[in-house]
């Protein structure tokens, strides 16, 4: 055995045998009767969180638990690849009120593995992740909630999985991808004036996405209302914008927040709905890049769900209408 081999193996062996002495006698039993994974030291508190093996155990992502109650709620956010973080608004509310939530950064995103593999960033591929991170948590009879491309993979789950859900939380997501677009293509209209309309157009049209004025235009005049309406935005949201993945959001959704041009173009399930029969929650916003409308005939569709909408709220509702979504997300969780 070469040294290098000698200390990854003894350190691995003093890490269990520190952790296990030190704890008493009852906590020694049930540590040493769990067989270390290798991703997560065996016997410390982590602050909940725990790293979870991935397609077939090739890669690892980041999970966190906050709280404790019979109420599971597991958090699929959106992108493609932005990481939790935007999501953090949730731990000022859920633990609160008894409800165990988990945070979770989907492959090549915040602190999971970051692969460079284009042939990874496909739904199938991402929804056999979301099943592999409830076996490795453990989660049964849980809420799957998904807001935008997190709504996507939460459908899709349940679509394939729902003998393992407790109920279904869909936010700010529509069930398909051209009704997605044609709604953009209504709020550039709205919030944009003619001659500023026209430009973004021409932009839009030569694919010239990297050009300072078309940056301009999308977060100066278009996410400012209809991605967060808050001024300041949030300190998690500005992060999770700063750490996004844009290969994997480019391969998905493609360049632009207003076409479709990624592997997401095709995605439609509006005809699927009915089939999802747990009991389900859609919730909107008036000006939301998803059209609340839509967010409304999801819930007419399935056979057992509700929806509201946040009616001085944006894609990120949880942020510029927060009382009012949460008010209503929880009411609705203490009925599942």
């Amino acid at each position: 055995m070469n040294r290098r081999s000698f200390l990854k193996t003894s350190s691995a062996a003093l890490a269990v045998s520190t952790c296990v002495g030190s704890l008493p006698a009852s906590a020694q039993e049930s540590v040493v009767a769990t067989p270390p994974d290798a991703l997560n030291p065996p016997g410390i508190q982590v602050a909940g969180i725990r790293m979870v093996p991935v397609v077939k155990g090739k890669y690892k992502v980041w999970t966190k638990k906050i709280g404790s109650g019979p109420i599971k709620v597991l958090l699929l956010h959106g992108g493609p690849a932005f990481p939790h973080d935007y999501l953090e608004a949730m731990e000022s509310f859920l633990p609160q009120a008894g409800i165990e939530m988990y945070y979770y950064d989907q492959l090549g995103a915040g602190n999971s593995d970051i692969p460079d593999d284009p042939a990874l960033w496909t739904l199938p591929r991402y929804l056999e992740e979301v099943e592999e991170v409830r076996q490795g948590l453990g989660l049964d009879h849980f809420v799957l909630y998904g807001h935008s491309w997190g709504g996507i993979l939460a459908m899709e789950y349940a679509l394939h999985y729902q003998q393992h859900l407790r109920a279904l939380v869909v936010s700010n997501m529509s069930a398909g991808t051209q009704s997605y677009v044609k709604r953009t293509a209504a709020l550039k209209a709205q919030f944009l004036p003619p001659d500023l309309l026209a430009r973004f157009n021409t932009l839009e049209a030569a694919k010239d996405y990297d050009n300072p004025e078309y940056d301009r235009i999308v977060v100066g005049q278009l996410y400012s209302q209809m991605l967060c309406r808050l001024k300041p935005w949030p300190e998690p949201l500005r992060r999770a914008i700063r750490l996004h993945n844009d290969k994997i959001y480019n391969e998905m959704q493609g360049r632009s927040e207003f076409e479709v041009t990624g592997n997401l173009k095709d995605w439609e399930r509006w005809d699927r709905l009915h089939e999802i029969k747990v009991k389900t929650l859609t919730i909107g916003a008036t000006y939301d890049e998803m059209d609340p409308a839509d967010m409304q005939k999801m819930a007419t569709l399935m056979p057992n769900a509700t929806s509201f909408i946040c009616r001085n709220g944006s894609h990120m509702c949880f942020w510029d209408d927060q009382a009012y979504y949460f008010r209503n997300l929880l009411a609705f969780l203490r009925t599942v």
